[in-house]
């Protein structure tokens, strides 16, 4: 499988110092190939990609020159009853207080220099903390439904270094203050490991907090809300349950406005991207057999951050809800309002890495992933992930395939893949009941198990499909 990433050569500027938490390794080249990036943007806009790059990073986690709070004056919110018979909506506004409406000129406040977006005064119902507009009771729908709901859950994330800082996204996962986002968010871009931070809610309360344990191999982290109490934890659904075409609602503060809500689409399942780690381990045990990926990621850090990084391969839901700078570490929800997944990365099409935004192309990972990891952290103060023990590389890339896979071309004596019967020349099609098309998809699905985790791969050996249990080891971090 994949775990020794093999260096790569440092781009022209880059240096090949490290941090105790990251890797030497640095990002391939973006001039090779569309990147992804993740939802973080420096303080100082610099990091433009590589001349000929095809795609442009659009960090979604840092964003400068905007504050972290809420703009304008907390809303208390909710929604009155849907009429017109959306999906979800029912369930989800029968939760809500419609009764009370508070009139007036509840405006949204303005983000651009006093700007008001509303020309006339609004109607706000309320059900607890969350700032959620309504301006025509009679007319609310799902959508509205969902955002009153999920946005007490989420909070804004402001993370400084004493030099630098953004803002990122988070969700609540506990009453007393456990909170879930990317570990890119609250590192800096793995910048540092110390940071101040300071969390804003969506009622425009303000906490102190802690990190609890990041998770770099999956880019997910958990910090602690200093003396917080009755706050909303967010609902959970299992992303297993998920179709292509199902409703999602992002919520997150993008470009730093806090309790910004977006719609869309799974737009894919059973998707793995390949990108860069804020804190990839040292010495990772298997590889990609050296493989260029197809995704490139720049934290945003730019010349602010010249320390290079290791990649890693993590399974995620795509969706064309709008993510932006800012959104990571935001939730995804369901039409119930429930979490499918973490916003995470995003691909853009042109532009600067600090300038560029959304295309429709977001990744999230999966809320069944998040779950174990989360639940890891807060327990023991880090997360464990499979190692498959193998290289492997992408076999529709060899001379004279027939079909698409993992293709191992090492196998680790005592390993968990040796284990298993498993052998150089096997291509592995299916893991863990999951398709397999090439190096990153096995990779990022052998990380999104436990250690010691067993699981079914499938593997064509000789133009045979053939099958095995196998018990995964433990990924040294």
């Amino acid at each position: 499988m994949s775990d020794t990433i093999p260096p790569r050569p440092p781009l022209p500027g880059q240096s090949r110092s490290t941090t105790p938490a990251e890797s030497a390794t640095p990002p391939v080249d973006p001039a090779q190939a569309p990147y992804i990036a993740p939802h973080a943007r420096p303080l100082d806009g610099a990091g433009a990609p590589p001349a000929g790059a095809s795609f442009s990073a659009a960090p979604t986690g840092i964003h400068p020159t905007v504050p972290t709070q809420p703009y304008g004056a907390p809303q208390a919110s909710a929604s009155a009853p849907a009429s017109d018979g959306k999906v979800g909506a029912g369930k989800i506004v029968a939760i809500m207080v419609a009764a009370a409406l508070v009139g007036g000129a509840a405006g949204l406040g303005g983000a651009a220099a006093g700007a008001s977006f509303f020309g006339a005064a609004q109607t706000v119902v309320t059900s607890g903390p969350s700032t959620v507009t309504v301006n025509s009771p009679d007319d609310v729908n799902a959508t509205t439904a969902i955002a009153a709901k999920t946005v007490p859950s989420v909070v804004t994330i402001s993370a400084s270094d004493g030099s630098s800082g953004g803002t990122g996204s988070g969700v609540i996962l506990t009453e007393d203050g456990y909170v879930v986002t990317n570990t890119h968010v609250v590192t800096l871009d793995g910048a540092t490991a110390d940071p101040s931070l300071r969390v804003t809610t969506s009622d425009g309360k303000v906490y102190q907090a802690t990190i609890v344990g990041t998770d770099p191999m999956y880019d997910l982290a958990v910090i602690k809300l200093t003396d917080a109490e009755g706050l909303t934890p967010i609902e959970f659904a299992s992303s297993g349950d998920l179709n292509v075409g199902d409703q999602t609602v992002a919520v997150g503060a993008p470009l730093g406005l806090a309790n910004t809500v977006t719609t869309g689409i799974v737009s894919a399942l059973n998707r793995s991207i390949s990108i860069a780690s804020s804190a990839a381990p040292e010495t990772p045990s298997e590889g990609e057999e050296g493989n260029e990926s197809p995704f490139q990621f720049d934290f945003g850090q730019g010349e602010q951050n010249t320390t290079a990084s290791g990649s890693i391969s993590i399974a995620v839901i795509q969706t064309d809800a709008a993510i932006n700078p800012g959104n990571s570490g935001g939730a995804l929800v369901d039409g119930d309002g429930k979490l499918i997944g973490i916003n995470v990365a995003i691909a853009t099409a042109g532009g600067t890495s600090t300038e560029a935004g959304s295309i429709g192309v977001g990744f999230s990972i999966p809320s069944d992933i998040v779950q174990r990891i989360t639940d890891e952290i807060i327990e023991d103060g880090a997360a464990t992930h499979g190692l498959l023990g193998a290289m492997v590389g992408d076999a529709a890339a060899r001379e004279g395939a027939t079909t698409a896979g993992a293709y191992i071309s090492e196998v680790t004596g005592g390993g968990a893949a040796a284990s298993a019967g498993l052998r150089a020349g096997d291509v592995v099609t299916s893991f863990n009941g999951l398709p397999i098309t090439d190096a990153t998809d096995l990779t990022a699905q052998v990380r999104a198990l436990a250690a010691g985790s067993t699981t079914t791969v499938v593997y064509v050996r000789d133009e045979q499909t053939q099958s095995a249990e196998v018990t995964l080891g433990e990924l040294e971090q």
